[in-house]
């Protein structure tokens, strides 16, 4: 098949076996790549109810469809599995250039089960795959582990788990060119089979079906990105450049635990205030015209000498807004602290907000935090439990299994101060103030997520994709708003085009892509039918481990607070109208009201099998 690496690569670290297989015609055309063939394969070969980190959990990595070719943004990977922090769904998708490797080596995809006896690392090149001893590499954080094995294997490109990971914490990711697979644990499923790292090295030529076709598409592509109107402030201060926006004029950036939806003392931590000051050059992911990431350096102070690929928006928020800290200098620290040990930022971040409202709340005391005082805005004892949490240390070890788990283990009412959804904390929108939100964080297979939809950017703006006139405040028409964006937005996934494209693709502008690179041709309707069965087999996937309709709850915080100032002031989600959404939602899903998809959805879909 042309634009195919064709093969699929099983690895049991447990036995040491070895095998491939070919992609078949009928999986290629019906799930196209990325987060469909990942999907599809832990559905098939994932044993039910089993835990997180039992060996048999299958840890998937599988480059989009794009991957390693010139597609603009069209570099991601997802890596996907049970999460050890839900139960449920654990897929998370990263830039990094280990997924084109994958593709040159001939693999659209990974399959990893068992646990190696001792830690390992995985090394593939080309048609070699061996399993290499890592215990001189356990317990390094990344970038010496990334040194380490360059050092000795030559030109590959690693990605690898830091301490997090091999502690088994629960938010662990996986990191490859400063760029990370964060959310849901995946990190904590390769600790847990003693895998350190995966290295590749990739030589073969990629085919694409046209390639003249292939290439004008693309070039075209890079055109229109650099020509848009977002361009200049997109690459000039990435991912944050709309913090101010969301927070002053929508006032929806939550704040010191979601109490509230301003947070007054963000200065610092904005981008167009930190980014001509500590930025020193864009970073971008492979085959991205488009670079967002920001090389962020202290050459003075307290952290003089820290360099980072960051500060993303969503560790403004969760380690500054979420966590009441104005000082972007710690924020920074704090972010390499995650991305050295391995751990995702977001609920990183959100846990230790939660314990700074349990500490000033009086449900854990100064002595129960190791002699830390918790108090919002207290960025050094933010540092330390950072630290703590990577290494399962004191309190740190409760904190690192997430907020759901940390709330059922501390018990004495902090479950009122847990904010999540499903066991996974939830991203930079306070959705009391963006309804459609809400309905996204809900129908997650993953828990709370802004990437399964991006409805923030319809919902914040009033316009998307083909959708007008939007009312934020407002829960009417959300279900097939919400339905319709996640078949949309996971075919980004699929096919491993980045989100921060801002939706210049959408389904009509993949066609012709897809055409040149694999030969096939689908239309927009065919492309979104693709999505739509993806998502109903991430549903069959959650049920099948427990998920029932009695888990599609928000947190107190959003259902029983309003947001009390800025200009969102005195909005929430009521009990009534998240019912109502979910509702809407289930009967444009073509679900019975308990979430189970239908047998006659099932069958149009070709998922009644």
């Amino acid at each position: 098949m042309k634009g195919y690496g064709g093969k699929i690569l099983n690895v049991d670290l447990g036995s040491r076996d070895v095998t491939t297989e070919p992609v078949s015609t009928e999986m290629a055309r019906e799930y196209l790549g990325g987060s469909g063939f990942a999907v599809r394969l832990l559905f098939d070969r994932s044993v039910p109810n089993k835990d997180a980190f039992d060996p048999s959990n299958p840890l998937i990595m599988a480059p989009g469809l794009f991957n390693g070719y010139s597609v603009p943004t069209g570099g991601k990977v997802v890596f996907c599995t049970k999460s050890p922090l839900t139960g449920l769904m654990g897929d998370s998708v990263m830039g990094g250039s280990i997924g084109a490797e994958l593709k040159h080596a001939g693999y659209d995809a990974v399959v990893i089960t068992g646990r190696a006896p001792n830690p390992c690392y995985l090394l593939v090149k080309d048609d070699e795959v061996e399993m290499k001893d890592a215990g001189d590499l356990w317990g390094l954080d990344v970038p010496t582990t990334v040194e380490k094995i360059k050092s000795e294997e030559g030109n590959v490109r690693v990605a690898c788990i830091g301490p997090a990971g091999e502690n088994l914490v629960r938010f662990a990711g996986i990191d490859c060119d400063d760029r990370q697979s964060g959310r849901a644990g995946a990190g904590a499923v390769m600790g847990s089979k003693n895998l350190k790292a995966i290295a590749v090295r990739g030589t073969r030529d990629l085919v694409p079906h046209d390639p003249t076709a292939l290439m004008k598409l693309n070039v075209e592509w890079v055109r229109k990105m650099s020509e848009s109107p977002d361009y200049e402030a997109d690459t000039k201060y990435g991912t944050g450049e709309f913090l101010d926006w969301i927070n002053s004029e929508k006032g929806t950036f939550p704040t010191r635990n979601w109490r509230e939806g301003v947070f007054d003392n963000r200065k610092e931590i904005d981008p167009y205030y930190w980014a001509p000051r500590y930025s020193k050059k864009n970073k971008a992911c492979f085959s991205c015209p488009k670079p967002c990431g920001k090389l962020f350096v202290i050459e003075s102070g307290k952290y003089a000498g820290l360099a980072i690929d960051g500060i993303e928006y969503e560790t403004l928020y969760s380690l500054g807004g979420a966590c009441g800290n104005g000082d972007v200098e710690s924020v920074a620290k704090g972010n390499e602290i995650c991305d050295a040990m391995g751990m995702d930022t977001i609920s990183a971040g959100d846990v230790i907000a939660f314990a700074m409202d349990l500490y000033e709340n009086g449900i854990i005391s100064k002595e129960d935090a190791g002699g830390l005082e918790l108090e919002f805005g207290g960025s050094e004892a933010e540092l330390a439990l950072l630290e703590m949490i990577a290494k399962r240390e004191g309190l740190g070890d409760v904190l690192a299994e997430g907020v759901k788990r940390a709330a059922e283990k501390i018990g004495k009412g902090s479950e009122k101060y847990a904010v999540h959804v499903k066991g996974m904390e939830p991203p930079a929108y306070d959705v009391r103030g963006i309804k459609g939100m809400a309905l996204a964080f809900l129908t997650s297979t993953r828990g709370a997520c802004h990437l399964r939809t991006c409805a923030y950017a319809l919902e914040l703006t009033g316009k998307f994709w083909k959708y007008q006139d939007v009312d934020r405040l407002s829960s009417e028409g959300k279900g097939i708003e919400i339905k319709e964006l996640e078949d949309l937005v996971v075919m980004y996934d699929v096919l491993g085009v980045c989100k921060f494209s801002r939706g210049f693709f959408f389904a009509s502008g993949f066609i012709e892509l897809i055409k040149a690179t694999t030969g096939s041709s689908y239309s927009e309707e065919e492309i979104l039918w693709i999505g739509e069965r993806v998502n109903n087999l991430k549903q069959l996937f959650v049920l099948r481990e427990g998920m029932t309709r009695e888990d599609y709850v928000l947190p107190e915080k959003i259902t029983g607070v309003p947001i009390p100032e800025g200009e969102s002031k005195g909005h929430l989600v009521t009990i009534e109208e998240m019912n109502k959404m979910l509702g809407d939602y289930f009967d444009a899903r073509g679900w019975d009201q308990n979430a189970i998809p239908t047998n006659k959805k099932l069958e149009e879909l070709g998922l009644k099998d």
